[in-house]
């Protein structure tokens, strides 16, 4: 029965988006340098044990920076999310976090038909 897997994983992805985004943003630019952060997307391991945690970044030249501030509250996140999410899920998944980075390149491709 791999569709209602994949039903599982999709919507389990998206609770955990909508629950992260809102821990997020509940911090404040502040946490963050200054920078606004999206999370843009969430993908689940199968097994729903890992939540690949899409974010984006802007201004982009902060992203080194929070990226390494949300490696740092990673914990912290994951407990907080345990919290929300303790009524849907037996487990709540590792998050890794990775940038997120078509919006630069949006930008980028932009610039370049401007010329």
């Amino acid at each position: 029965m791999p569709d209602s897997e994949n039903t599982r994983q999709l919507k389990v992805a998206r609770e955990i988006q909508r629950d992260l985004a809102e821990l997020i943003r509940s911090r404040g630019m502040a946490a963050f340098d200054g920078a606004m952060v999206t999370v843009s997307g969430v993908k689940m391991t199968p097994d729903l044990s890992i939540a690949k945690v899409y974010v984006s970044i802007f201004p982009f030249d902060k992203a080194e920076k929070v990226m390494g501030l949300l490696e740092e509250n990673n914990r912290r996140l994951r407990g907080e999310l345990g919290r929300l999410v303790a009524k849907q899920l037996r487990i709540v998944p590792e998050l890794a976090f990775y940038l997120d980075d078509s919006l630069d390149y949006v930008e980028h491709i932009d610039e370049l038909l401007k010329k």
